[in-house]
Order: structure tokens, then sequence, then C-alpha cells
């Protein structure tokens, strides 16, 4: 199996001449300029990023990437091993908060198995199922993925931006499901941003202090046999899991398909951060929807130099934060293609 070409290939930029358009019809709209702050932001980006005068957001898709982690046999995690299998039939069943916000959003939502411990029904709704193993490889001594594994995860992300594109989706939004993840999402965020693991260690599914510091701990030693390295795909092989490696593969296909991405969480960013930094023009396709309570956030949000919409102490995962922030960008939408100019109002404008 071969990287996707979204993966390779340079990626376009988001079209400025529509950015400039949306620019100064904000100008012209009845309103003082910039006073609606960061909505007129995200309208004139989404303009760039959709090349269309008149952005929208109506169709979402979301895409839930799930899959057990190895480091689990370090009692990492608050919550067993067995959780992940059983929360995807929660999501197919539609019992989850991700699956609650995708029907209030009216958004379609799918959840990717990439492998998991515990046995997952078949033919739930919703569900495709991209089995790569039954969970990755214990990080703390050994590489999470095997270089056939890692590209298999980055292509089945890609081909849920696929999906997502056919789909005709207008904002791409991907979440994780898999216990142990943070410990594998903190010891990536070490590797990339070259920090200590008790910076990037946090509590997770609801470890106590004493936990967190044997996360941090793992995490030490995962780094310790990890040879430098700086190359995006060899760091996820050996620190990510399926479903990190998924969601940067699938953030680099809808990018590359012409579609914008709402971020969500801890995990997500640090698959962000993975993506862009084998791909920078990637930043211009992100937006972020929220800081996560889990403390490392903020030291990834920095380095992807973001600021999220939204502060609301959230850290469950699964795209939930993103779906929070959607009727915010279609607000921005919904502004930008519904007010009046000053002249069709007959509003005098300020000097």
């Amino acid at each position: 199996m071969t990287l996707p070409s979204s993966w390779t290939s340079d990626l376009a930029l988001p079209e400025s001449s529509f950015a400039e358009s949306a620019l100064t019809r904000q100008g012209m709209l009845t309103k003082p300029p910039g006073s609606l702050g960061r909505l007129e932001e995200l309208a004139i980006t989404l303009s760039a990023q959709q090349r269309t005068e008149s952005p929208a957001v109506d169709k979402v898709h979301i895409s839930v990437f799930a899959g057990d982690h190895g480091v689990c046999r370090e009692g990492i995690s608050a919550f067993p091993q067995a959780v992940t299998a059983q929360m995807i039939a929660n999501f197919a069943h539609g019992g989850a908060a991700i699956s609650v916000l995708a029907r209030q959003l009216d958004a379609h939502l799918e959840v990717v198995n990439l492998g998991t411990v515990g046995d997952v029904p078949p033919m739930l709704s919703g569900v495709v199922d991209e089995i790569i193993a039954p969970m990755t490889g214990n990080l703390a001594s050994e590489p999470a993925m095997s270089p056939e594994q890692v590209v298999q995860a980055v292509a089945a992300g890609d081909r849920a931006a696929e999906r997502a594109a056919n789909a005709g989706a207008q904002l791409f939004i991907g979440g994780d499901m898999g216990i142990g993840n943070t410990t594998s999402a903190a010891a990536l965020a070490c590797a990339l941003l070259n920090r200590r693991p008790d910076q990037l260690a946090g509590p997770g599914t609801g470890l106590d202090a004493d936990g967190v510091s044997h996360k941090a701990r793992v995490i030490a030693r995962a780094l310790a046999r990890q040879e430098l390295e700086t190359d995006p795909l060899r760091l996820l092989a050996s620190l990510g899991g399926f479903e990190i490696t998924a969601l940067a593969g699938a953030y680099l296909g809808a990018a590359a398909r012409g579609i914008p991405v709402l971020v969500d969480g801890y995990i997500v960013s640090v698959a962000a951060l993975a993506a862009v930094k084998q791909q920078p023009a990637l930043r211009h396709w992100l937006h972020f929807s929220h800081q996560s309570a889990e403390p490392g956030h903020r030291l990834v949000l920095d380095a992807l130099e973001a600021d999220p919409l939204l502060d609301l102490g959230m850290r469950l995962g699964e795209g939930s934060g993103a779906a929070t922030a959607v009727p915010l960008l279609r607000s921005a939408c919904a502004l930008h293609n519904g007010m009046a100019s000053f002249a069709d109002a007959g509003v005098s404008e300020g000097s």
C-alpha cells in the first residue's frame, strides 16, 4: 500500500481573491467595521477556502476514528480497554454525545473502526470497518505501528475525506475514540514540540495526580527509546495511534479536496500538528473549535498559532467540542450572506 497523494503532494492554498471580495462585502454591511469580530473573520476565511462569495456549512461530515492502544498494558487509563468497542456500538445506536450533536446539526456521522481489543457487533449502521489490528504496539517499549500499518491508517483517513467530498461536505470534523489515546497523543506532542512529558501528560479519562505522574513516566520511557526523529510519519509509527494517524490523513485529505476542517480538542489537535508538520499549507484550511481542559492542549494550540472559538472546559473527544462550535460558523455565514448593505437599506455610512 502506498501513501495517498494528499500526504505527499503540495496542498493548494485557499483562494485569496474570494477573501478579498468577502472583506469588501463585510465593509459594506450595516454595522460598524469589525463589530462582529471573529464572526467576520470566519466568513472571510470560509469564503476563501470554499471559493465562493456565499460561504456555508450546512453540510457537515463527521468522522470519528476509533482504535485501541497497546500502551494500556502500562495502566495509564482510568477506564478499561473494552470501552473502545463498547463506545463504537454506542455511537452507532445514537447514544453518545457526538451522536446527539450530529442529530442536532443534521450532520452526517460515521465511525471508522480501525481495530479494537473488544468485539464490535457486525453490521452496525454508520460504522466503516478499516481494521488494521486489534490494537497498536505498546509504545513504552516498542513502535506503536509497523511501516505498513501507519500507511494503512493514513489511507483510511484519506478515504474518509474522500467520502466527505463525494457527499458534498462543506465542513469536515474529525473525532477520536480510543482508551489510552491521551498517552499516545502526549508522547507524540512531546516529540513534535521537544517538550517534557510532565508538560503534556494530563488526566485523560480521569486519572488522579499519581496516575498522571505514572503516565508521564511511561511517556518518558517511550521517548527514551525513540531516536531523534522529525519525520511526521515515522513519529506517528513510533508513538501514535491508529486513530491519531487516520485523523492526520483525513485532515490532509479534506484540505486536498477543498474542504475546510474544524479541529476538535487535544487528541485531534496533536493529529493536526503532525499533519501540519508534514504539509505546512494545511494550517490555512484549519479552524479551531475549543480549548480542551486537558492541560497539554494549550501548548499544542500555541504551536499551531491557533486561537480556538470556545473554552467550555470540555475534554470528551469524539469531535464533540467541534460540533458544539458549528453554530458559530453557521451564524458567521448567515450574517455575511444575509445582512443588507448600507446602500440596500438606505442607511448612512459612518465617516
